[in-house]
Formats: C-alpha cells, structure tokens, sequence
C-alpha cells in the first residue's frame, strides 16, 4: 500500500489537466459477471454505476477488478489486444489499471471476512499492484 500511495502522490492524477481522450458511455463496473459473451456480440447486463467515462478507465475496471483474475484469469495482453487506443488512451490506462489495482488492494485489505475471494487474494492483489507500478 505505500509503494501504491507513494506512486498516487506523483502520479499527477490529481493536476486537473485535461485529457485528451474522447468520452464514452461506460457501464462502470468491471465485474465480467456483467458482460455476456453469445459467440458473436458482448451484451452488458448492468448499468447500475454508468455514465460518462473513457475507453482507458472502463478497459482499466474490466482488467483490475478481482473478478478477473482471482479464480479464472484473464487474458489481460489478448483482451487489450482487441482495441486500437490512442497514446493519449494508452498512457491513462496505465494510470488507471495502477489506480484500479490500489483501490483493490484497500477495499480486500479492509474486508476482514473475506467470504468471497479464497485465502490469499489480499497478498495476490499486493502482488499485481507491485507488478503494475514496477
């Protein structure tokens, strides 16, 4: 959490500036769970946290959130593969996955009953975050 904090300080996500990144209508919750795949089209389920976003900040929810990668990862490299993003649009999800994962490691940090995720993901999550910012 202090490699992760440290990073938050210098990150520069606080400046105001803005992006140069064009906006969307994003469903807001990365959960997979919430993206159903028939063979041909992605339908999304849930609209319950959606508005206005980004492509980064929405590609970034689908790839950190814990549903992704604690019982059947995915395939973060291939999945990205799939969009053609601006530099603009690259750098911020850099930004945003690194975020993402930090407000993870707090939120499995602080949930001392850990029903939902098997022993270990807290550490596990430590571990992404520590990858993402190396």
């Amino acid at each position: 959490m202090d490699c992760g904090l440290r990073w938050l300080t210098r990150s520069g996500l606080d400046s105001g500036e803005v992006l140069e990144v064009p906006p969307v209508f994003g469903p807001g919750d990365g959960n997979l769970a919430n993206y159903l795949w028939d063979g041909s089209r992605v339908r999304v389920v849930d609209f319950e946290d959606s508005g206005r976003s980004d492509r980064a900040f929405e590609l970034a929810k689908i790839t950190e959130h814990v549903g992704s990668w604690v019982e059947y990862p995915l395939d973060v490299p291939s999945f990205l593969g799939h969009f053609d993003l601006t530099a603009a649009e690259t750098a911020r999800l850099r930004d945003c996955r690194r975020l993402l994962a930090l407000v993870w490691l707090f939120l499995l940090a602080l949930d001392h009953r850990n029903v939902r995720n098997p022993p270990g993901t807290t550490a596990r999550q430590a571990d992404r975050l520590m990858s993402l910012l190396g």
